[in-house]
């Protein structure tokens, strides 16, 4: 990938304030974040920032799918998520805030640039939404998710730096929710938390046969 001179200097700043302090390091991630958005703004920028990120997603593909489709029930759909939620989920796993066995090391082996065109990347890509088998449960799901539309939308395709929830895997949804609920570590700093504690077993089930099935 070719990149501009104002890239460069862009990247060459972010590294060295990595390296600064906290405070610091908060800033960087806001830059980021801005730079992401001019990124979208740009079709020649966003362009060359796919290109970049289709020859380092070759780690992705076995988990996530080539096009950001997941290979197993358990591991998200990245495809058509909100870039900058992305982003900032690479950034909670290379600092600890957010924990997995194979996304925290692997977040800590991107660059800052490489985390930014891989979020944008799985952005532009078409989630594949699969039916539910259980329409019943799925029509229960579209009720009870109305508690959740103030933060993930009433389509629930969220918003910058919260998750797109439509159309993603039955299997992760579950799973995600069981950790909120158990307060496990790997989500201890997640608003979620408190929300999550509140929901019953069939909550957690309607919830994600119909997220898994909404094509907004």
């Amino acid at each position: 990938m070719h990149i501009t001179s104002t890239i460069r200097t862009f990247l060459l700043s972010v590294t060295l304030l990595l390296a600064a302090s906290p405070a610091a390091y908060a800033n960087t991630i806001q830059e980021a974040l801005q730079r992401l958005q001019a990124l979208q703004a740009d079709p020649e920028l966003t362009r060359q920032a796919y290109a970049s990120a289709e020859e380092r997603i070759a780690f992705c593909k076995a988990c996530h799918g080539a096009d950001g489709n997941s290979t197993r029930d358990d591991i998200p759909n990245l495809a058509a998520q909100n870039p900058q939620y992305l982003f900032t989920a690479f950034e909670k796993f290379a600092t600890g805030e957010r924990t997995d066995y194979v996304m925290s090391k692997l977040a800590k082996t991107l660059s800052l640039e490489e985390r930014i065109n891989i979020a944008l990347y799985f952005g532009m890509q078409k989630v594949a939404v699969k039916t539910s088998d259980r329409p019943d449960l799925a029509e229960k799901g579209k009720s009870k998710f109305l508690q959740c539309a103030a933060c993930h939308g009433a389509d629930a395709t969220g918003g910058f730096d919260k998750p797109r929830l439509a159309g993603q895997r039955a299997g992760y949804i579950r799973h995600s929710l069981q950790l909120f609920r158990s307060k496990d570590p790997s989500r201890a700093k997640s608003e979620m938390i408190p929300i999550a504690a509140i929901l019953t077993d069939e909550d957690v089930e309607v919830l994600a046969h119909y997220l898994q099935g909404l094509n907004p």
